[in-house]
């Protein structure tokens, strides 16, 4: 009865709109301060021990890194090689939207911030060439969830410290699945740039001077997940101190290359670093707390036991999930559903005889559909805030794509090889 009160006070809170991080740790504490078997103290012991962790650091470090990345003016330098490479395509400007979403996830991680800065960058160039507002938001929005799956994405190292699983096989287990759903994308734009006239005229293929050129500027950046990959597969360190070399990595690009980094950038990337590292450290603190509760209930348990009973295939499993994870999607924060529910999830993936890593990646892109949808998508809301786009018009444009999300979590389920190949391959 107590926990059953608890998920109500966690549900109320969420709804009147209070912070997602001080709606854990408030129905954390009412369940604390009504169990008389508990201590008071606990609920600080269990915040303080959730993020007291060495692997949590990757999060800061990989934060800073993508930050510090938007000073150096490789952002522009990858832009121009993929208005390069796309220059044939149908559809160029929103092309270019997919494979600079791509690319930009191999050195960020945060699709929050690849959104918003494809948003102010690239949509209003694409109204110009006369894409519809909301097509062009949708696609931003849509294309900034490879990004999630794309080393060194933050919720996969977020998954892979709650679940207990190999920060460094998630990294290298989502490059393939990333550049499925890129692929896919772009297919996609293809036929539907054509069916719609969009930027259909003759460009040419691009000389090989302007390819190499292109590519020379570009080629820093996509050394930066080649070497965090490489270096976590030969021991040569942990992703955790990855996330340090992509802070160094950025800096010398920033100082010392491009040198259009300025000192008053770093003081700016501090901030804002602070901000978005503590914004997510506070969930991670509330939610491994409210998790203990979960398990002090013995619901991991519970919720397996009854599984088992009802669902006998791994097959009928993934796509249960699949539905639930939607449905949980629209209504509750991306981050914070990670949290909860990766303890959760744990026992049956070993039940059902699922890779973790397989899943990992599976329950990421599962997530991340949530995003973009209505009420409490995070991505919607950034990029139509940015774009002044209404929601509306907003969910009628992101419907394909929700549908091309959707087959690629199915794909991504049920052919364990798209995101298990490349670690097999390097282990």
């Amino acid at each position: 009865m107590l926990l059953t009160f608890t998920l109500i006070i966690l549900l109320f809170l969420l709804f009147i709109d209070i912070p997602i991080s001080f709606a854990l740790a408030g129905s954390t504490a009412f369940y604390i301060m009504f169990n008389d078997s508990v201590p008071d103290a606990v609920l600080i012991q269990r915040m303080v021990g959730g993020i007291e962790s060495v692997p949590l650091l990757a999060i800061v470090f990989f934060i800073a890194a993508g930050i510090l990345m938007n000073y150096t003016g490789i952002t522009k330098r990858m832009l121009n090689f993929a208005q390069i490479v796309t220059k044939p395509l149908p559809g160029r400007l929103a092309q270019v939207n997919i494979l600079l979403s791509t690319m930009m996830g191999g050195i960020s991680g945060s699709n929050v911030a690849d959104a918003a800065m494809l948003s102010k960058i690239l949509v209003p160039e694409m109204v110009k060439k006369g894409y519809p507002k909301p097509f062009s938001t949708a696609l931003t929005a849509a294309g900034s969830l490879i990004t999630p799956i794309i080393p060194p994405g933050i919720a996969m190292i977020m998954y892979g410290f709650v679940g207990n699983v190999s920060i460094g096989k998630l990294f290298m287990a989502g490059v393939v699945p990333g550049l499925m759903l890129c692929v896919i994308y772009m297919i996609y734009i293809h036929f539907l740039a054509k069916k719609r006239n969009y930027e259909t005229e003759s460009r040419g293929w691009p000389t090989a001077k302007e390819f190499f050129f292109s590519l020379k500027d570009a080629l820093l950046a996509f050394t930066l997940p080649i070497i965090i990959i490489g270096g976590i597969r030969f021991g040569i360190f942990s992703a955790t101190e990855a996330g340090a070399i992509a802070v160094v990595f950025a800096l010398i690009l920033g100082l010392l290359v491009y040198r259009e980094m300025k000192w008053k950038h770093m003081v700016e990337s501090i901030v804002e670093t602070v901000k978005t590292s503590a914004s997510i450290l506070l969930i991670i603190a509330a939610g491994s707390a409210f998790g203990w509760i979960l398990t002090l209930e013995q619901v991991p348990q519970a919720l397996t036991n009854f599984m088992l009973s009802h669902v006998e295939s791994s097959t009928m499993f993934f796509l249960i999930v699949l539905v639930f994870l939607l449905i949980i999607g629209m209504f509750v924060e991306g981050n914070v559903a990670l949290i909860i529910l990766t303890p959760l999830f744990m026992p049956m993936l070993q039940a059902y005889q699922i890779d973790p890593v397989h899943f990992g990646i599976f329950f990421i892109i599962c997530l991340s559909i949530g995003t973009l949808t209505p009420p409490v998508g995070t991505i919607m809301i950034a990029t139509c805030a940015i774009t002044d786009t209404r929601i509306e018009d907003f969910v009628k444009s992101s419907l394909p794509f929700l549908v091309l999300l959707i087959i690629a979590a199915l794909l991504i389920a049920f052919i364990p090889g798209i995101s298990l190949w490349l670690p097999n391959l390097l282990s």
